[in-house]
């Protein structure tokens, strides 16, 4: 079939949607650029500036700094409102620069596109079924999760989150402990450790580069109640005496998560709390298309996410949309858990289980 024989409408429609999608890789190239290089940082708060003035700030070459704002204008990420002049309005700054400030910082997610091993091995993974560990998708991984999903606990984990819960908080100040499965780079514990003295932290991770990263911002931070173990879910010591057990944004990236939580119910208190934040999803496609950014997260999933949960023979491939409300209640009451509550605490990506012997 030849072109000739196509709408010749819709074959421009669709032609543009493709390459609009083109466009979104290569405006994600320049967010990372702006955060990388700090431009957004410099323009926050300064109102209107020229190219030369960012340039200045920022110490780049001015001849770059003028593209990279001509695109940044064009995709409607800064504003251009006179000829030779840029402004970050205080909406962009808050998406794009505030990381410490707005809980709707976005601009740590973008990684500047895939190293050429890495998609190679994406690609090989549909060949064998076998998907890669997040240990080797690269310290970069690592590191950008962390600033992805770091915000909201620096924001709002001790503020919101857990007063939230039933009398966690109150444990924590007395002195509690802590075990956080499948930690990452470390800054939902550290935040803990930080906010709560008297509590004891540990962090699980198969990751060695997430390992790594954590205990560098425990050791920044000055935190001496709070280790790092290279160690999976599964490792767990069934000591029975853990009062608060996390899992952030990690069980649907597990290969077997059934067998985490069977490790988590011997490993934590009888009166404990496992706390699960996991993305918002129904389990029914159809529902899940209202999700403006449903794409986003298909894509996350085979990149990342699937790829860890299907990283052994035996893997459940729950991907990253896999976790929904029904998986959930099953997956904690199959290991010996009978309490399960959800909490929606205004986080557009993720819902939060409490869940309870």
């Amino acid at each position: 079939m030849s072109d000739t024989d196509l709408d010749p409408n819709e074959l421009k429609m669709f032609s543009f949607k493709v390459w609009s999608y083109k466009m979104g890789e290569q405006v994600a190239m320049l967010v990372h650029l702006g955060d990388r290089l700090g431009l957004y940082q410099a323009m926050a708060d300064k109102g209107p500036m020229t190219s030369q003035d960012v340039a200045d700030a920022t110490e780049l070459h001015e001849r770059f700094v003028r593209e990279w704002l001509m695109g940044q204008a064009a995709a409607g990420l800064i504003d251009h409102p006179e000829s030779g002049v840029f402004e970050l309005s205080e909406i962009q700054a808050a998406v794009l620069a505030a990381e410490d400030t707005s809980i709707n910082f976005s601009a740590g997610a973008f990684r500047g596109g895939f190293e050429p091993a890495l998609l190679d091995a994406i690609a090989d993974s549909f060949k064998t079924g076998i998907g890669i560990t997040y240990q080797q998708q690269g310290r970069a991984a690592a590191a950008g999760l962390a600033r992805m999903t770091g915000v909201r606990s620096r924001l709002e984990l001790t503020s919101v989150i857990l007063p939230g819960l039933d009398g966690v908080v109150a444990k924590l100040e007395a002195g509690a402990r802590v075990l956080d499965i499948g930690c990452g780079a470390g800054v939902t514990l550290a935040c803990i450790a930080e906010a709560y003295p008297n509590t004891t932290c540990v962090g699980y991770d198969p990751s060695a580069n997430a390992i790594e990263l954590a205990r560098d911002e425990a050791a920044q931070k000055g935190l001496d109640n709070c280790e790092f173990v290279v160690a999976g879910a599964e490792d767990i010591p069934a000591n029975a005496d853990f009062d608060l057990v996390l899992c952030f944004d990690c069980l649907h990236d597990m290969p077997r998560p059934d067998k985490a939580a069977t490790a988590i119910r011997r490993a934590i208190a009888d009166d404990g709390t496992w706390l699960i934040k996991d993305i918002r999803s129904t389990g029914d496609f159809e529902k899940d298309k209202r999700n403006p950014l449903l794409a986003l997260f298909y894509g996350f999933s085979v990149a990342s996410c699937l790829q860890s949960a299907m990283s052994e023979p035996d893997g459940l491939g729950l991907g990253t949309l896999g976790l929904h409300p029904e998986v959930a209640e099953n997956l904690v009451k199959d290991s010996g858990f009978s309490q399960i509550e959800t909490h929606d605490f205004d986080d557009a990506a993720n819902l939060y289980y409490e869940v309870r012997v």
